[in-house]
């Protein structure tokens, strides 16, 4: 019997990419956002389909099995609404058309019944009612479940990022792979440290992905004022934001942070080329993170096609994309941890 896998919420396929690499079979990924389209499938080679998974009914993700196939449903929900900051701030809406996401992949689990699920997120999401739900809902169709909270560097992803993963089956018990990495073997230097000097704004003419946003002649100043592993206390009081001065805004040191060589890279989020909005300044360099060390740091391979030629370039929706995107080595863990389980029940996959 074949065994095959489909990505909910696949965006540009970091998760599909991580399962391809570790050995599944990856047929199809599914996503509301047709930008997502040529980057997932010029990488994957698996169908795209854009499809709101509110819309999708079971039928419609079963026609893309095989018959006598062994299921494996994977997805990652969007994890904004249960974000730290928004737990820190108290700010997690219930009414966020996101929120109700995992009720949806609840859904189409219920419909397909496919043997193994994998569900990756934030860790704040085990604190919701919507997740108690859904655990619920496995443990009643007879999943067997187990959850864990990763710390990114521990399987050899150098950002400071703790992710959700829940894996379940029904054949029987099912348990993610031990850590396969040193912390003090992955940091920034190891996966950034080699590529060509930019300044902000420019390009490198033998990458079109390596590049910088620009920065204002303010925040130039701010930069260069700025120390690896630093804060905005580092400065002039002149060069100071207004928010830094209230009580409120002194908490948030990172912001406008340089990172420092030898430590762990920042988590990437959607705004990780923006110089103001978390420790994304370049060690060295008088510039935020380009795009092409967020996909590194995301543990793209250098090889993956991010840039549509149909399309005009659009910066904010590659870094989007990748932001958004299952960093590829967890992806890899997720789907080393999935055929090692299947083995024991006599399941090769080749």
């Amino acid at each position: 019997m074949p065994t095959q896998v489909i990505d909910l919420f696949c965006g540009i396929g970091g998760l599909t990419r991580g399962l391809l690499d570790a050995g599944l079979n990856v047929i199809a990924g599914f996503d509301n956002d047709p930008t997502c389209e040529f980057a997932y499938h010029e990488n994957n080679h698996a169908d795209f389909i854009c499809q709101n998974i509110r819309e999708m009914t079971g039928a419609d993700v079963q026609e893309h099995f095989a018959p006598n196939a062994i299921k494996i449903l994977v997805g990652c929900a969007p994890c904004q609404p249960f974000s730290t900051m928004r737990f820190k701030l108290k700010s997690a809406n219930l009414t966020d058309e996101k929120y109700n996401l995992l009720t949806e992949f609840g859904r189409i689990i219920q419909a397909v019944q496919p043997s193994v699920v994998s569900m990756e997120n934030v860790p704040q999401i085990q604190e919701t009612q919507i997740y108690n739900a859904f655990y619920e809902l496995l443990q009643r169709m007879g999943y067997h479940v187990s959850t864990q909270v990763v710390f990114c560097p521990d399987y050899g992803i150098s950002q400071t990022r703790r992710r959700f993963v829940l894996l379940a089956s029904l054949f029987g018990d099912i348990t993610l792979i031990p850590p396969t990495h040193a912390r003090n073997d992955v940091t920034l230097a190891t996966v950034i440290q080699n590529l060509p000097a930019l300044k902000a704004g420019d390009v490198d003419p033998n990458d079109p992905l390596h590049r910088a946003s620009n920065l204002s002649e303010t925040n130039l100043k701010r930069i260069k004022a700025s120390i690896p592993g630093g804060t905005w206390r580092d400065w002039p009081e002149n060069l100071r934001c207004a928010c830094h001065q209230k009580e409120s805004g002194k908490t948030y040191s990172s912001v406008y942070g340089r990172l420092s060589w030898d430590q762990i890279g920042p988590t990437i989020t959607t705004q990780f080329y923006c110089y103001g909005t978390g420790r994304h300044g370049h060690p060295e360099q008088d510039r935020a993170l380009s795009l092409r060390e967020g996909a590194l740091l995301q543990s793209f391979p250098p090889t993956y096609n991010f840039i549509d030629p149909d399309r005009d370039f659009s910066f904010r929706d590659i870094a989007r994309h990748i932001g958004n995107a299952v960093p590829v080595r967890l992806g890899e863990i997720i789907g080393e941890s999935i055929i090692n389980h299947l083995a024991l029940y006599g399941i090769d996959i080749n």
